[in-house]
């Protein structure tokens, strides 16, 4: 899929996928959370799966992060699950999504670069 099929602020390159379970609550308050991150600049898709508990998110992590999407969460009084699991994701994710976004903005470095005046004479 190009960017020209993405949504606004989304870029393919920077695109992560993020899956977090949530403590099991009034459906009606995650509908409204769900309808509150799915306004924000530079996300993909959300949706919820009933069954599962799960949340499912795909953003660009250049412009968005995980405690973005869990200040929504906490807005509407919907909790992400306190198991060890989703606690040890939630922390690789942030890790994930701070070195995108570090990797967004660095600068690429090589010393094999020419310099001026060098290089064979013709």
């Amino acid at each position: 899929m190009s960017d020209k099929d993405r949504r606004l602020g989304v870029s393919e390159i920077n695109l992560v996928t993020r899956h977090l379970k949530l403590v099991p609550y009034d459906e009606a308050a995650i509908q409204a959370a769900i309808a509150d991150i799915d306004q924000l600049y530079g996300l993909e898709s959300v949706s919820y799966n009933s069954r599962k508990s799960r949340l499912d998110l795909a953003y660009d992590a250049t412009r968005i992060c995980l405690d973005c999407v869990e200040d929504i969460l906490r807005k509407h009084a919907v909790e992400v699950s306190h198991d060890w699991w989703t606690r040890l994701k939630e922390e690789h994710y942030r890790f994930v999504d701070q070195n995108v976004k570090d990797n967004a903005t660095h600068e690429p470095w090589s010393c094999h670069q020419k310099t001026h005046g060098s290089g064979k004479r013709k």
